[in-house]
C-alpha cells in the first residue's frame, strides 16, 4: 500500500479538487477500506452550494459517507474481517482511494453483490424510513418524490402489499416506480391537480401514509393535504434550506402523526444496511437500477452539479475509483 493517496476536496463553494494526503493507517479496532466507490449525497448539497456557517476547504474525502470497498488493512483487536472482505460502511471522507473505518460501522457484502456499486448508507436510510413508516398490507400510501429514497421505499411498500401512488416531477422516475409495483404514478406538477388525480385514486378519505422524499415545502404542504385523518405523515426529505412552515391547523384537525424518519444513530443505520442487503438479495429492488450517473474522482463538482439540477433520468450520482 502507497504512502500517499489521492482525496476529493471541496475547497469553496460550487468548486473542488484533488490533492495528495497520506494514506490512513488502521488502528485498534479499525480497518482502511479500499474504496471502489461513494455515492453523492443530496445531504450535502449545503456544504457544495454555500452557506455561512460552513469553512473552506473541507477535509480531504469529505463529506463523502456513502462509500464500499475492500478492506486493506485490518487493526490489532479486530475480528472477523479479512483483508479483501467486500464491504459498505458509514465514515464521512469516502471521497479518497482510501478510508479508515471503525470496525463496528460496517457491514460485509455477500458474494451475490460482488457485482456493480453498493452505497449502504443510502439504502440503510430508505429501509428505515420505511420500518418507521409502519406501511401494512392494503394501505394506501402516496410516496412524493421518486429518487434514489422514494424508489426503495415504493419497492418495499409495494412487496408489503400496499397500494402505492408514486408521486414524482420527473417521467423517469415514475418509470421506475412502475418498475417496482406502484399502483399509480402522478406527474408532480400542479398542486390542485395532484390533489384531485391522487383521490381520484385512493378516495377522498385520502392516504394511510403519505411518506415525503423531496425535502421542499410545496411537496411537504401537498403531504399534508393528502394523508387521510389519523394518517401517517412520513418526513423523509433533507430539509436544510432553510426553515418550514406547516399547516398546524390541518395536521391537528386530522389527527395524523408526524414521523421525522431520520436516524442518528449508528447501529440502527447499520440494522437498515443489513435490511436493505436482505431486500437486494430477495429480489425487491435492484441498486443497479438507481445508480444512474457514474464519475471519477476528479469530476467531484461535475457530479454535484447534476445532483442540484437533477436532469431527468438522475437518480443516483456515485463517484468510482
Amino acid at each position: 500500500m502507497s504512502n500517499v493517496m489521492q482525496a476529493a476536496v471541496i475547497t469553496g463553494p460550487g468548486k473542488a479538487g484533488v490533492v495528495e494526503v497520506p494514506v490512513p493507517r488502521a488502528g485498534a479496532g479499525e480497518v482502511v477500506v479500499r474504496l471502489e466507490g461513494c455515492g453523492v449525497c443530496a445531504s450535502n448539497l449545503p456544504l457544495w452550494q454555500g452557506r455561512p456557517w460552513f469553512s473552506y476547504p473541507a477535509l480531504p474525502g469529505a463529506p463523502g459517507h456513502e462509500g464500499w470497498g475492500r478492506v486493506k488493512e485490518v487493526g490489532s483487536g479486530v475480528s472477523g474481517l479479512c483483508e479483501g472482505d467486500r464491504v459498505t460502511f458509514l465514515s464521512y471522507n469516502a471521497y479518497a482511494e482510501y478510508d479508515k473505518v471503525s470496525a463496528d460501522a460496517l457491514v460485509k457484502l455477500p458474494r451475490s453483490l460482488d457485482d456493480g456499486p453498493f452505497p449502504g448508507e443510502p439504502v440503510g436510510c430508505a429501509l428505515n424510513v420505511f420500518r418507521r413508516s409502519d406501511i401494512q398490507p392494503g394501505q394506501t400510501v402516496a410516496v412524493i418524490g421518486a429518487g434514489f429514497l422514494g424508489a426503495i421505499v415504493t419497492a418495499m411498500a409495494c412487496a408489503r402489499g400496499a397500494k402505492v401512488v408514486a408521486i414524482s416531477r420527473r417521467a423517469s422516475s415514475l418509470e421506475i416506480a412502475r418498475k417496482y409495483g406502484a399502483l399509480e404514478t402522478v406527474l408532480l406538477d400542479d398542486h390542485q391537480r395532484v390533489m384531485e388525480r391522487v383521490r381520484s385514486i385512493v378516495g377522498e378519505k385520502g392516504c394511510d401514509r403519505v411518506v415525503e422524499a423531496t425535502g421542499y415545502q410545496w411537496p411537504l404542504d401537498l403531504a399534508g393535504e393528502l394523508v387521510r385523518e389519523r394518517g401517517k405523515l412520513v418526513i423523509a426529505g433533507f430539509h436544510q434550506d432553510g426553515a418550514r412552515q406547516v399547516n398546524i391547523q390541518l395536521w391537528n384537525w386530522k389527527g395524523i402523526d408526524v414521523v421525522n424518519a431520520h436516524e442518528r444513530e449508528a447501529k440502527v443505520y447499520l440494522e437498515g444496511i443489513r435490511n436493505g442487503i436482505a431486500a437486494v438479495e430477495a429480489g425487491l429492488f435492484a441498486v443497479s437500477d438507481l445508480v444512474t450517473h457514474r464519475y471519477h474522482l476528479d469530476e467531484l463538482a461535475q457530479a454535484y452539479q447534476a445532483l442540484d439540477e437533477r436532469p431527468d433520468g438522475f437518480i443516483k450520482g456515485v463517484i468510482l475509483l
